[in-house]
């Protein structure tokens, strides 16, 4: 039985300032210090350098879920980030993530070995198993995350 992981989408999947990159000077003036609020923010991000790569290397050994939060005044960023699993890991029923995204603002609930997140928040640093601190001194980018896990194996 292959152990599990959990991956975080902003900052970890998906490259979040992508996004800030493509609004419009006045938007972040108006959300500035909540951008994630930001009506289709998620919708215009794009992947975490090498972070589509490396989850299909793990799939090979790890059973994955994606494990995410979604900003509780933006409703349309549920929408979104579903979209974007589907746009980048596909929708069909034998596609990586079918039916594998968790939204959650309470990550310590969920059962498994690795959680990769880039932020101690929403549960992350209560998770049971092994927090990843993407982006930390540790674990600063997905190659080298991606080796640590698969020396786990």
């Amino acid at each position: 039985m292959k152990k599990i992981i959990y991956i975080d989408m902003d900052n970890v999947l998906v490259d979040f300032k992508t996004g800030i990159e493509k609004l419009d000077k006045n938007i972040i003036d108006e959300y500035d210090g909540r951008l994630d609020e930001v009506p289709s923010i998620f919708s215009l991000m794009e992947p975490y350098p090498n972070a589509i790569d490396s989850v299909h290397k793990l799939s090979k050994k790890y059973d994955l879920y994606i494990l995410s939060t979604a900003p509780w005044l933006n409703p349309s960023a549920w929408i979104h980030k579903i979209e974007w699993v589907h746009k980048h890991f596909g929708k069909e029923k034998d596609s990586l993530f079918y039916k594998r995204l968790i939204i959650s603002h309470n990550k310590n609930l969920n059962t498994g070995e690795y959680l990769i997140d880039d932020r101690p928040n929403n549960g992350a640093k209560d998770f049971k198993g092994e927090w990843i601190h993407f982006g930390s001194q540790d674990f600063p980018d997905w190659e080298t995350v991606t080796e640590y896990l698969l020396q786990k194996v």
